[in-house]
């Protein structure tokens, strides 16, 4: 049976820099992705040419815009880079420079040449939820996003911030603790 071998990780994008290669739709929903789930992410672009709508998004999030044809040397100082332009080759070259510079790479559309999928997320306060379909289906993704920020409560940061007040309450070892905050979050999953 297959199943999804990927390994969930939040990244505290405000500690990398990120590196977009591309000015384009694919570029601009990219680009959206990453700031609505993470708007103080450090992000440069990279492109020749960019959609009028991107540089406004740019300039909201503090996006560094470079307006020049793809080099290696953009790679330098980012962590992670994700390649979305319309033409193979250069998302190629940037794969395989990527991989000679030990850098994360997502070439958008293009599972085998991705270290990394950005698939569907929920967001609600510190709650947050990442939908992986191990790039096989993004629509699922969408709509498995979709029904969790349906049932997932508005205010559920003050649940949060209210089992964290109590948890550090709590008296004994950790084992304790954990057997304590299990008891108490049981109801949340118990079938009414």
């Amino acid at each position: 049976m297959e199943r999804n071998n990927l390994y969930p990780v939040f990244l505290k994008t405000s500690n990398l820099h990120i590196l977009i290669v591309g000015g384009g739709n694919v570029a601009e929903e990219k680009l959206t992705f990453l700031t609505k789930s993470s708007p103080d992410a450090k992000v440069t672009m990279v492109s020749p040419i960019y959609r009028k709508v991107t540089r406004q998004l740019a300039l909201r999030f503090d996006v560094e815009l470079i307006t020049d044809s793809y080099q290696a040397k953009y790679l330098m100082g980012k962590h992670m880079v994700i390649a979305t332009t319309d033409v193979p080759e250069v998302n190629i070259q940037v794969y395989n420079d990527c991989r000679s510079f030990d850098k994360l790479v997502n070439v958008a559309d293009n599972p085998p040449y991705c270290d990394f999928y950005m698939g569907g997320i929920v967001t609600k306060g510190n709650v947050k939820i990442a939908i992986s379909t191990n790039g096989k289906s993004p629509t699922t993704a969408k709509r498995l996003r979709q029904f969790f920020e349906d049932v997932i409560p508005d205010d559920i940061t003050k649940m949060v911030q209210n089992l964290n007040d109590y948890r550090k309450t709590i008296k004994g070892d950790f084992e304790q603790k954990v057997d304590k905050m299990n008891e108490i979050t049981q109801k949340l999953v118990e079938k009414v």
